[in-house]
């Protein structure tokens, strides 16, 4: 979360620039969703926190400091230069797989077979009874309900953190 000075003129200014069409500000439970160059980004307004008039962003010191810097870092670009560049925590090969994913668990909580939920999302692909049992396509199903009921679960809290090496 970013901290702003209140009230923040520039960044109405910038907000309305860069997403002329819309509504650049959004308060959400005291805090305010603010659109920049086509991405969100959500800030708190404190007039406590300037330096010379300038906003301040805190950052806390804790396992998320690269992603809040990453998201800093997007937002200064974006509000600069628009558009904002794309969030790079999810690819678009991870999107499609969340999507996968989540189809699988809604056929699965109406108890659809793995072997239905396969045709559906991989129609390209002849479904043999006979082979099912040992197809590459049952494994990577059984994976994607699994992983989906695991996002279901609460896992979806880790989508936007990027992997680290330890």
């Amino acid at each position: 979360m970013l901290i702003l000075q209140a009230p923040p003129p520039w960044i109405m200014a910038a907000a309305a620039a860069a997403s002329p069409a819309t509504d650049p500000i959004t308060i959400v439970s005291g805090h305010q969703r603010l659109s920049i160059g086509g991405a969100m980004f959500r800030v708190r307004a404190d007039v406590t926190m300037s330096l010379g008039g300038q906003p301040v962003a805190i950052v806390p010191l804790d396992d998320a400091t690269p992603d809040r810097l990453e998201a800093i870092a997007r937002f200064w670009h974006g509000w600069r230069r628009p558009p904002a560049p794309a969030d790079p925590r999810l690819t678009p090969q991870r999107r499609s797989r969340l999507r996968q994913m989540l189809r699988a668990v809604d056929a699965r909580i109406e108890h659809a077979t793995y072997r239905a939920i396969a045709g559906v999302l991989f129609p390209q692909h002849k479904i043999d009874a006979a082979a099912w049992a040992g197809d590459a396509l049952r494994e990577t199903t059984i994976r994607l309900a699994r992983d989906g009921m695991k996002l279901v679960g609460g896992g979806y809290r880790e989508l936007l953190r990027r992997s680290r090496k330890a």
